[in-house]
């Protein structure tokens, strides 16, 4: 019988095996800013309409006047015990920059990398199984990938997508007036990091998975309305963070209204217990100086504000007449608990958060 993950007595535990998990193994932004800028652009094809300039979710090349293909790639360490929980929340992490980008998922390759020491071949094909049922649902082959001993293990995919270049919604094309709506509640972070102490409850460890192995389907239809000016996903950088990508690519000025700001049940209690990731701490000192924090705000919400969400939900810029439709775009796809939260206003590239 597979071991009870809250259990912890359980023989294993992948967590251990790393010293960070999910999207909380970022770089910070402010020093994989520094590493873009040594690095340099190199070749640019005009068919290349997204490459690194703005951080967006994927890259993306003009194949013709009809099609655009979408490639990204995304893995990281444990963020739970369970190896095929790992596999399913990592490929759907990776497969949600295709839905970011508007477009729909056509194929995926494996990135595996595990300490073939340390762990059973069992578990790292239960990892690898985890990854296939997730591609089964989103519709796509696992065609190839690449395989290394590692010392700690690391899963994620490339994937590959398809959009029509007049479709393709990146993160710079928020509009003044426009309404920021969040498709997935926040706490991701808050709620690992309460597993990485084996403090989390049966409940929470519930929420963790359902949140973070639900595919963002919405993004193909969101990407098909006019109304719908910027798309991103919410993830490393926690959601000040691709707030501000929206602002900064936009020129413009985000407003978050934080009492708007759906959250996983339990986690303000979380943090104030001390449940917080040092991933949250680095991504505030990446980017807090540019976050206008109101009075008032709970004590918290700093913390939740630069929460790393892994396999978060997508964000979207869209016009106040469109906020109806993509409501229900959402609903839809099952995601009922998407919500308003916040503006996009003129005024300088910035961040404000009101209660």
């Amino acid at each position: 019988m597979k071991p009870t993950l809250m259990n912890p007595l359980a023989p294993l535990r992948l967590t251990n095996f790393s010293h960070g998990g999910g999207c909380g193994c970022k770089i910070a932004p402010g020093v994989l800013s520094q590493i873009l800028k040594s690095g340099g652009s190199g070749l640019i094809p005009k068919e290349l309409m997204v490459g690194i300039e703005t951080a967006d979710d994927a890259a993306v090349y003009r194949l013709n006047d009809e099609q655009a293909l979408i490639a990204t790639t995304d893995f990281f360490m444990p963020i739970v015990d369970d190896p095929y929980e790992f596999g399913r929340i990592a490929a759907t992490n990776a497969i949600s920059d295709v839905y970011a980008m508007g477009g729909k998922p056509i194929m995926a390759l494996a990135l595996v990398a595990m300490p073939i020491d340390k762990l059973p071949v069992e578990v790292i094909g239960e990892i690898v199984r985890g990854g296939q049922d997730v591609c089964r649902a989103a519709g796509i082959p696992i065609a190839g990938g690449h395989t290394i001993d590692s010392v700690e293990p690391i899963y994620g995919l490339v994937v590959m997508g398809l959009v029509h270049p007049d479709r393709v919604r990146r993160n710079t094309g928020a509009k003044a007036g426009d309404v920021l709506i969040l498709g997935k509640p926040l706490g991701v972070g808050v709620l690992s990091a309460a597993l990485k102490k084996e403090q989390l409850s049966e409940a929470g460890y519930r929420q963790l998975i359902d949140t973070t192995t639900k595919l963002n389907t919405p993004g193909i239809a969101l990407a098909q309305l006019d109304g719908v000016h910027a798309l991103t996903d919410v993830t490393g950088f926690g959601l000040a963070g691709h707030v501000l990508e929206l602002a900064r690519g936009a020129g413009l000025t985000a407003v978050i209204e934080w009492s708007k700001v759906p959250l996983l049940e339990g986690v303000e209690a979380m943090v104030a217990e001390g449940f917080v990731t040092g991933a949250s701490g680095r991504n505030w000192e990446g980017y807090g100086a540019d976050v206008q924090l109101a009075e008032g705000l709970p004590k918290t919400a700093q913390s939740l504000l630069s929460d790393p969400q892994t396999s978060g939900g997508l964000l979207v810029s869209c016009s106040a007449e469109a906020v109806d439709v993509v409501l229900e775009v959402f609903r839809a796809e099952g995601f009922g608990g998407a919500a308003v939260v916040g503006r996009i206003e003129s005024g300088s590239a910035g961040l404000r958060v009101h209660f």
